[in-house]
């Protein structure tokens, strides 16, 4: 069974390869009457685009959205929306010499054994970094939904690259600090503490001038999520947004909240004590209302039993480094059955953690929309906009 669809009221279906001729996804199940043109989508994919900076990968692409169905006067009508965009830098010389050789930490020998050796292997075919454009596609629709509907905000950016990392006061001390597009967008490291992007960007270029490649971590807040997003045991909302960082090429690692720190914690350090919200004091006077119960930490990282508590859903995404690079490496050369040294020539990221932040915030905007959906916290028709 083929799996290139993920969610179950809100379905994002990508499809496309590397070096194909265009790449494109579909998403079904958004609510109509949401204001929607290619100008909602296009800023992030620009952020996420290639060839934007001397520390990101010299492909260069385009990257121009179209929407193809799915809206109607400016407005989306229900219906599957399908978006595309052309691959214009496909240069696939150098792949099709390599087709014999298994390129270190790359997808070629479990797809070759998979699929008999007919998958596309130019570019990696569609265990690309660049098939993250078509979920940015639709991850952008789902954020302007979210933010539209219910007022949940997504910010993701770069919080370490190799060992350098966020002063734990730029990172927000014990709760992961929240910053707008302009502070993360402001430098190409995507990092928006000045000092600490500073030194990324010379870890980055020290990096290339060795031929080499690092690896890091995305740091991931969302904010506005009302209480009750999760279906457990199996659809709990840490399951879904785990299993959709993992779907994003590099990924190795994913922790909510207090994550592998947690761990060493004794439970009274660990546990988040809960209050009434604005100084209310629970007075009881049986009214049916219920304060807002809020948490005084957020070791959680906004989720109990797979549901959101209506705390910050705070996420932490590690990259390994990039496994294409400029040095000879040993390996295999499946149609002479010998082992041979392999040196890859191309166009690479020193690290693919800079222009990751979009993709996070993108599926991670998918997901909890689909729950919304799911929950009843969103219906089918956006009544209320605007």
């Amino acid at each position: 069974m083929s799996r290139n669809s993920m969610g179950q009221r809100l379905v994002l279906s990508s499809f496309g390869e590397a070096n194909g001729h265009l790449i494109g996804a579909m998403l079904d199940g958004c609510p109509a009457g949401l204001e929607l043109s290619e100008a909602d989508i296009q800023p992030m994919l620009d952020r996420r685009r290639p060839g934007q900076s001397i520390v990101h990968t010299q492909r260069k692409e385009g990257d121009v959205v179209k929407i193809v169905t799915g809206t109607y006067r400016g407005r989306t009508t229900g219906a599957p929306i399908t978006m595309i965009t052309d691959n214009q830098d496909t240069p696939s010389t150098h792949y099709e010499l390599l087709r014999a050789y298994l390129r270190p930490g790359h997808a070629d020998y479990t797809a070759m054994v998979k699929y008999g050796r007919f998958n596309d292997t130019r570019g990696g075919g569609r265990f690309s970094g660049r098939l993250t454009a078509t979920y940015v596609m639709a991850g952008a629709i789902a954020r302007k939904l979210l933010r539209v509907s219910l007022g949940i905000e997504t910010c993701s950016y770069v919080q370490q690259v190799g060992t350098t990392a966020m002063t734990a006061a730029a990172a927000g001390d014990s709760a992961p600090a929240v910053y707008d597009d302009d502070a993360i967008y402001s430098n190409d490291v995507r990092c928006p503490d000045p000092a600490t992007a500073a030194a990324m960007r010379n870890v980055l270029l020290d990096t290339k001038r060795k031929a080499d490649t690092v690896g890091g971590v995305v740091q991931s807040v969302t904010t506005g999520v009302p209480v009750g997003l999760g279906e457990p045991i199996f659809g709990s909302l840490e399951s879904d947004l785990s299993s959709a960082m993992f779907s994003i090429p590099s990924v190795k690692g994913v922790e909510f909240g207090s994550g592998f720190a947690g761990s060493e914690l004794y439970g009274s350090e660990n546990n988040d004590e809960f209050a009434f919200a604005d100084g209310h004091d629970g007075d009881g006077d049986g009214d049916g209302y219920l304060p807002r119960i809020v948490t005084r930490t957020n070791n959680s990282g906004g989720i109990l039993g797979g549901i959101s508590n209506g705390m910050p859903i705070t996420m932490r995404v590690a990259f390994k480094p990039v496994p294409s690079l400029l040095k000879e490496q040993p390996t295999v050369n499946v149609d002479t059955m010998s082992e041979s040294p392999l040196l890859i020539k191309g166009r690479f990221d020193p690290c693919a953690v800079p222009r990751a932040p979009p993709i996070v915030d993108s599926m991670v905007s998918l997901v909890i929309a689909d729950h919304a959906l799911v929950s009843g916290h969103m219906g089918p028709v956006l009544r209320d906009e605007g």
